[in-house]
């Protein structure tokens, strides 16, 4: 196998929020001819935004209304200012602030906020 990730599914309680939200932070929307999926491309790879219980059905199971989610989406950045810009973009979409960048012990700076579907 080789070793990329091609695309991250996240499985959203409201897919016209969600857009919105993404759309906001500057994601390119790929145009795509169906209402019940969204596709963004990035950079090597893609984000897909599928409504929660439509991912479960399409995958077989069944997923629940988890407060928080057991992994995060990193976007790496050159500078603190551009740090500082993404967080303060995210949080005038929509984003929920979980913890102001700040200097970390490995030596960089970061932060974390969530989004409309509880994603850090």
């Amino acid at each position: 196998m080789e070793p990329r990730i091609s695309l991250i599914t996240l499985g959203v309680n409201d897919l016209t929020h969600s857009i919105q939200f993404y759309q906001q932070l500057g994601l390119p929307r790929f145009d795509f001819d169906s209402d019940a999926v969204a596709f963004f491309e990035l950079q090597g790879s893609w984000l897909g935004l599928y409504p929660k219980n439509e991912l479960g059905a399409d995958a077989g199971v069944a997923f629940g209304q988890a407060e928080q989610s057991p992994f995060t989406l990193a976007h790496n950045l050159s500078s603190r200012e551009a740090v500082d810009r993404v967080m303060a973009e995210a949080l005038s979409a929509g984003a929920t602030l979980i913890k102001p960048a700040q200097e970390t012990f490995w030596g960089g700076y970061s932060g974390y906020f969530r989004d409309p579907d509880g994603f850090l």
